[in-house]
């Protein structure tokens, strides 16, 4: 053991030591990986840095973005839905509706990428299935990682291993050659998330799970708004019929509000105080459910049970609750709210008003708007911002909700069609990426300042800082050493303990450097020994390629650091559901590699 490989592999201990107990956040631990390789001298200073120009970090924004392309276009609503209803069954099957469809498109792929655009899915589906996101995206990044194993272009590591195998003068691999051995592992995977993944995954502790929701619920017990959005349906006998929102007064009588009205010409957000009720209209009205029954039979209309196609547009992703304050220099102020009309002039219901100290739910048309006025609405969010934008009104409520433009779906579908075309070229795969982020840009699907904010700089600063640990175990000759003297030991060993000991060596090294240089490293090595040993070289290469995707312990592989922050994990939450899966993983490789290649 040379100076150089003993100082790395100290570095090496203290930072598993310090992503186990969590002293310092993840991203942290990596700067500081990044600062002193170069300080005790184990890369060039000019190669602590490589991680930030890597083309895995430069992948990892670019999948961002344009997984956000898709999720502000309404795109991943449309993939979401099925999904949904698939899963009707309650988690597990949400975790397994999911699992399966983005382990399928990782087998066509890059993990990485498969793993990004269903992100802002994952999320969709969590809210509308009332699941929390770290009950979804751990097991969805599993799956990806997984779904690499099912054919030779699924991950990095199997597609250069053809190239490796060549070079030690043996047969390359067939397109399908590791599919039963993916397959296997990739049912596996979901039966066991699918099965207990209540019981070994995280439970998010609060402030750590994203909770977009937080600032709506404030609004709502600030102010003691109903929550109750129910479906009703307006047949020809109700008295109803040919009356204005105006004249039926369904706020002073009920308390209720009209939200949105479908009818043949389509949906109407907010229908207007002239607005003429007619048979067939379907309404989606806000309000406490016994007013709601009232309603229903008092004025012959039949309640819902279901929002139907309501549920989507009045979605909190598309519409909610805020509070504006009146202008000091307003026009609108010495009006009257009646004569503002917020349902005419920015599409929004007005459901209290605070004035004077005073609140007032319904019958404050009459009321004059002095500055300082509070006005508690509910409407979709681009018309909500649009009246914050106004002079006459001050937004007081956090919206984290993005608008949605549904008419750049198509624009947005063209950018990912555009990198798909890319890297099924010559073109490199953080090229191609980087192409559809910024097509994105160019068609105004996102603004160049909308991509700034939606990268996780998080995840960027904790590939890059840990890139750099990978090239050191390489260079200071520590991954050869450590593997070269593991092949030693096994020269005389047993069929299955030599596989064993192959997959848990991969494992492990994928878990602080590359794949690629693992399997690069490994490859030679293991083909040697299958040379010595009388196994078939070609099956123990194939052992290095699919287990170099068991990157499941830490959140040092791509997927799994992407998904860190949406999903409020902890490492020690990797440790537990990965070291799980890891311990189901090598038997499953281990056994197929035995069972179809020896």
């Amino acid at each position: 053991m040379t100076p150089d490989i003993a100082r790395l592999l100290a570095v090496l201990a203290v930072t598993v030591l310090l992503l186990v107990t969590e002293a310092l956040r993840i991203d942290v631990v990596a700067l500081c990986v990044m600062i002193a390789l170069p300080l005790l001298g184990l890369i060039p200073a000019d190669e602590a840095f490589v991680g930030l120009s890597s083309g895995a970090v430069i992948s990892i924004m670019a999948v961002i973005v344009l997984g956000h392309g898709l999720d502000r276009t309404g795109v991943t609503q449309r993939i979401a839905h099925p999904i949904v209803r698939a899963a009707k069954g309650g988690p597990r099957r949400t975790r397994g509706a999911l699992m399966t469809t983005v382990g399928a498109v990782s087998a066509v792929m890059q993990n990485v990428g498969a793993a990004a655009l269903f992100l802002p899915v994952a999320l969709r589906v969590a809210r509308e299935g009332s699941t929390p996101p770290s009950r979804l995206l751990m097991p969805m990044g599993f799956a990806a990682i997984l779904g690499g194993t099912l054919s030779m272009v699924g991950s990095s590591p199997l597609i250069i291993l053809n190239d490796l195998v060549a070079a030690q003068g043996q047969e390359r691999f067939g397109l399908l050659s590791v599919t039963p051995i993916g397959l296997a592992l990739l049912v596996t995977g979901i039966a066991l998330f699918s099965l207990l993944g209540d019981r070994i995954l995280p439970h998010a502790k609060r402030g750590q799970e994203p909770d977009d929701g937080a600032p709506q619920r404030e609004v709502v017990k600030s102010w003691h708004l109903a929550e109750n959005i129910e479906r009703v349906l307006i047949p020809e006998s109700s008295p109803l019929v040919g009356q204005t929102r105006r004249e039926a007064a369904l706020v002073a009588r009920y308390g209720i509000h009209v939200l949105a009205m479908r009818e043949l010409g389509g949906l109407r957000h907010v229908p207007t105080s002239d607005t003429r009720f007619a048979a067939g209209q379907r309404l989606a009205v806000l309000g406490a459910h016994e007013d709601i029954l009232r309603f229903a039979d008092d004025c012959g209309v039949r309640v819902r049970s279901r929002l139907g196609s309501f549920a989507e547009a009045l979605g909190i992703d598309r519409a909610g609750y805020a509070e504006l304050l009146v202008a000091p220099r307003a026009s609108a102020i010495g009006r009257t709210v009646r004569d503002v009309d917020l349902r005419a002039t920015f599409r929004v219901e007005p459901l209290v008003l605070l004035t004077n100290g005073d609140t007032h739910t319904s019958d404050f048309g009459e009321h004059v708007l002095k500055p300082g006025d509070t006005v508690v609405v509910h409407g979709r969010w681009r018309h909500i911002r649009a009246m914050g934008n106004e002079r006459d009104f001050v937004l007081a409520t956090p919206l984290a909700a993005e608008d949605i433009d549904e008419g750049k779906g198509t624009l947005a579908a063209l950018c990912i069609l555009l990198t798909l075309v890319l890297s099924l070229t010559s073109t490199t795969l953080p090229l191609s990426l980087l192409a559809g982020a910024l097509a994105m840009v160019l068609t105004r699907v996102l603004t160049i300042d909308e991509v700034y904010r939606c990268i996780s700089w998080r995840t960027v600063f904790l590939l890059a800082g840990l890139i750099p640990l990978g090239l050191a175990t390489v260079e200071t000759g520590a991954a050869g050493w450590m593997a070269g003297n593991m092949m030693l030991v096994l020269a005389g060993a047993s069929p299955i303990v030599i596989l064993f000991a192959i997959a848990a060596l991969t494992s492990l090294m994928t878990l602080f450097m590359s794949n690629v240089a693992a399997t690069v490293i490994l490859v030679p090595l293991a083909m040697d020994l299958g040379g010595r040993t009388g196994l078939d070289p070609r099956a123990l290469a194939l052992l290095v390629g699919v287990c170099a995707q068991n990157s499941f312990m830490l959140p040092t592989h791509q997927v799994n650091a992407l998904l860190q922050g949406p999903g409020g994990y902890r490492n020690r939450d990797y440790l537990v559901s990965g070291g799980i899966l890891t311990l189901v993983f090598l038997p499953v490789a281990v056994a197929g590699i035995a069972l179809l290649w020896l």
